[in-house]
């Protein structure tokens, strides 16, 4: 008998970056049919704002045009509880899981936002409106629930608490997969007696990285006379920290490359120049980049704080204040990691590795929703495909012609 594969409708109002990634490695490894409907990565406020009612309104004419869809899985720029009362508007009614890359309870603001708060309630209003929820990481999570209980117990006159422990109830932990086939593809570098040791930083060039912290400690480095090379990476914008310019000022004669690399293979041959990477984030929900850097042969330098407790040993962690003397001790003596040792640190997050914890979540979210619809004597209650698939629904910006269906393959 054919195997029968749950169809999701998958929903990125920011679709870029980490989270473009994450779906694509989704895609080509869990066993489901899939439906891609996205916006580009910017204007994130806007997208958790107005993204649900311009994407409920695309969801609409995929139903009425005879798509049937199992579930729906979204990021968190979204307003989960719009979303579900527009679609409950049109008839549709579908169980509803949610990834939170990042929550906004405690992401970092660069200035004071008083506005900022409208973004948390509408973190806190999707996960009540969720079936299932899940986690990058159980920094994320934690960090979450701290936020919706504080977040609770404002309503003075209201007694709402409880309501933290209904979410959690449908709650889990789930690491993202990380794609490390162009790592592995990368040729080695060849070992010469005498070389500097390559410090990596690939990182985006946000103030929530601090590269500020990461430049200062190698000025100092660079001024007590260490020998050292650098490779800067990382996705960068139009407005920058001004730290980035000084460094590539200061430290011209030990930079090797300095800027962003769009290709994934040039990206890691560079990774695999490197001995050390390092993070001084302040805000870290997970850290793709850290571990893709480790899975070329890089050995960690992070912060004992954030995701990084979850990813790493002790003994790779720097406390607060010590990165440049934890730097120097690298530097003084150098060492790549084993080919063993950078696959131990990572095989557990690759997505062959994940899959199936992403097809247990998924099948249990239709699995619900199909429940639901049977209590409710649906009639309308769509049978499984028979095929794994993924396509993307191109919808135009609105005012325009709706685009046609693209389909890619399967897994």
């Amino acid at each position: 008998m054919t195997a029968r594969f749950p169809h999701i409708l998958l929903l990125e109002p920011y679709f870029g970056g980490s989270h473009r990634a994450f779906l694509t490695g989704l895609q080509e490894s869990a066993a489901c049919t899939f439906t891609l409907l996205t916006l580009p990565a910017r204007k994130w406020k806007m997208r958790m704002q107005l993204a649900a009612p311009w994407l409920a309104e695309r969801i609409t004419a995929l139903v009425a045009a005879g798509n049937r869809f199992d579930g729906i899985l979204s990021s968190t720029f979204i307003d989960g509880a719009v979303l579900r009362s527009q679609l409950c508007r049109a008839g549709i009614h579908l169980p509803l899981a949610i990834y939170f890359h990042e929550n906004q309870f405690s992401y970092p603001g660069q200035v004071a936002d008083p506005g900022r708060h409208q973004f948390t309630a509408i973190n806190f209003n999707t996960a009540l409106a969720a079936d299932r929820l899940a986690f990058n990481s159980r920094y994320n999570l934690d960090t979450f629930f701290d936020g919706v209980r504080r977040y609770l117990k404002k309503a003075a006159d209201m007694d709402v608490r409880h309501l933290a422990d209904t979410i959690a109830a449908g709650s889990i932990v789930l690491h993202p997969g990380v794609d490390f086939t162009a790592i592995d593809r990368a040729p080695g570098r060849e070992e010469l007696p005498g070389r500097s040791p390559v410090i990596v930083w690939n990182h985006r060039w946000e103030h929530d990285k601090d590269p500020e912290t990461f430049f200062r400690a190698l000025f100092r480095l660079a001024g007590r006379g260490l020998p050292f090379r650098l490779v800067v990476l990382g996705q960068h914008f139009r407005h920058q920290p001004p730290i980035f310019a000084e460094a590539r000022q200061r430290l011209a004669d030990r930079i090797l490359h300095f800027g962003f690399v769009e290709d994934r293979e040039g990206y890691a041959a560079l990774l695999r120049r490197g001995d050390i990477v390092v993070s001084t984030a302040r805000h870290e929900f997970f850290g793709i980049s850290v571990l893709e850097a480790v899975r070329a042969g890089c050995r960690p330098l992070v912060p004992d704080r954030l995701a990084y407790r979850e990813l790493f040993p002790d003994r790779y962690r720097y406390r607060e204040g010590g990165l440049v003397t934890a730097l120097e001790r690298l530097l003084t003596r150098p060492h790549r990691l084993s080919r063993a040792t950078a696959a131990e640190l990572t095989a557990r997050f690759s997505w062959p590795e994940v899959a199936p914890a992403y097809d247990a979540w998924l099948a249990e979210l239709c699995r619900g929703g199909q429940a639901r619809r049977q209590e409710e004597k649906d009639p309308g209650t769509p049978s499984l495909p028979t095929r794994t698939a993924r396509r993307h629904a191109d919808f135009p910006e609105p005012g325009r012609s709706a685009g046609q269906f693209h389909q890619p393959g399967g897994r």
